[in-house]
């Protein structure tokens, strides 16, 4: 019987080790890209969930905002235009009384009603104005910030100073890029007299190479910032609610507060998207 040359077992012997060694290392990544996938596949799964319970938080809130609203409107219109309305009825029947026994009285009482209308139709001119201001669409984004925040500035003893630069880009803003831009001035600035007791703000828009850049800035008391966001309260919904509008366009939203320097709200939106196109704009 032939033995087996020793040389030649070695060799073999050698090289099935070798393969038993590959596999073992093919077997190991196996493992390693396994539980590296798993952990990925955790990981996204736990940014998933958050995802949906903070998409569930800022649905709860929207609710809520749109509520506090309809309240808020359905408030002004029976405290302030049912009130005035009922009040020129009742002079309009006292003077239907009157006029065929005493017109001593009549003409004043006349002025009187008339007052009375023109104040009815200024209250319903500024709540259409505070739903969707009819200049921002027919003037443009600067217009309409200036009349807003004279007429805030009158109603809330706030004054506010305002200042732009490169106005002819500013103009050209699609309309979704102009409400947006609105929209925050016009919650900072309401945020601002409920909160921060300032006496002062400060309003910039200007141009920055591709963006357009807005800050608020006033002179209020200071606030925790990130402690006021993670709290998730209702008074944080203003803030939320800017972030989102910012985001929808594409933009960037940053809020700081420092002790004596009050609270900024700073606002980047790009002049167009990266396909060349304004954002909001149909193609």
């Amino acid at each position: 019987m032939k033995q087996p040359n020793p040389t030649s077992l070695r060799v073999e012997l050698t090289a099935v080790k070798q393969r038993l060694q590959r596999e073992v290392a093919r077997r190991r990544a196996a493992e390693v890209t396994l539980k590296e996938n798993r952990q990925r596949d955790d990981l996204l799964l736990a940014k998933s969930r958050l995802m949906q319970k903070q998409l569930r938080h800022l649905s709860h809130q929207i609710l809520l905002a749109q509520e506090e609203e309809r309240k808020h409107i359905s408030r002004e219109l029976h405290d302030e235009i049912s009130q005035i309305l009922t009040g020129i009825n009742v002079r309009l029947a006292a003077l239907k009384l009157e006029a065929s026994t005493n017109t001593g009285n009549l003409k004043k009482k006349i002025v009187t009603t008339q007052r009375l209308v023109e104040k009815s139709v200024e209250a319903v001119h500024r709540f259409a104005r505070e739903l969707r201001p009819a200049m921002l669409d027919d003037l443009g984004l600067i217009p309409a910030l200036l009349a807003y925040m004279k007429e805030f500035g009158k109603r809330t003893g706030l004054r506010i100073r305002f200042s732009s630069v490169t106005a002819d880009k500013i103009a050209a803003l699609d309309s979704l890029k102009r409400t947006v831009l609105y929209r925050v001035a016009q919650e900072a600035l309401t945020n601002i007299t409920k909160h921060a007791h300032a006496n002062l703000v400060k309003v910039s828009i200007r141009v920055q190479e591709d963006r357009i850049c807005m800050e608020i800035n006033d002179n209020g008391t200071a606030f925790d910032v990130t402690r006021t966001l993670g709290a998730r309260r209702r008074n944080c919904l203003g803030i939320t609610g800017m972030r989102e509008r910012v985001e929808i366009v594409g933009g960037t939203f940053a809020i700081t507060s420092v002790a004596d320097k009050g609270t900024t709200v700073e606002v980047q939106i790009p002049l167009v998207n990266g396909a060349g196109k304004l954002i909001g704009k149909n193609p």
